[in-house]
């Protein structure tokens, strides 16, 4: 298994808008970069709250525990989390799978960034989690650089893909909340 190089990127993923990752100066950095790609967080945010004292649950997530918010910037409460969605759409090939890592600009806040892999052939836009693990408010900026995606080949195409599976999230539209199928919580 290897790692694919920008030029490989650029070649064989799907991501748009796909943007160079040359230097932007006042901005938190986005784009191709040498073995990966930044991506930006939108301007759609949940911002988890527990105003209505919800229970969160995977099972039967309520809409409820999230106040939403469309800005070009997004305070992130001490100690809670936003869910966002990323500027680019991907389409995954079915012998890579992808993985999510924060950008250092962030991490270096104490705002961590969690996404699971990116299945081979999955499509849609990211959705992702940003933590504050702060005892203050977390800013961060829409249309920016929020996390690296690092592109994996496999030895071998594998036997079944998320496609294949028709998995629950395939083709999502943007930001999606969690839920179980059969478990009467879906979106």
């Amino acid at each position: 298994m290897g790692v694919l190089a920008d030029w490989q990127i650029e070649k064989e993923i799907v991501i748009e808008p796909m943007a160079d990752g040359g230097l932007k100066p006042g901005v938190v950095s986005f784009g191709l970069s040498s073995y990966g790609y930044d991506v930006r967080v939108g301007r759609k945010f949940k911002v988890f709250t527990n105003v209505y004292g919800e229970v969160v649950d995977p099972k039967n997530f309520s809409s409820r525990a999230f106040v939403d918010l469309e800005a070009d910037t997004c305070i992130i409460p001490p100690n809670s989390f936003v869910l966002a969605e990323t500027v680019e759409y991907f389409e995954i090939p079915r012998d890579v799978l992808a993985i999510c890592c924060g950008k250092s600009t962030y991490a270096r806040c104490g705002i961590i960034v969690n996404v699971t892999p990116l299945e081979p052939e999955w499509r849609g836009r990211i959705t992702i989690e940003i933590s504050n693990t702060t005892p203050l408010p977390a800013k961060i900026y829409a249309n920016e650089g929020i996390a690296q995606i690092i592109f994996l080949r496999a030895d071998q195409v594998c036997r079944v893909s998320y496609a294949d599976k028709k998995g629950k999230y395939q083709d999502q539209p943007g930001l999606t909340l969690p839920f179980v199928l059969g478990s009467g919580s879906r979106p």
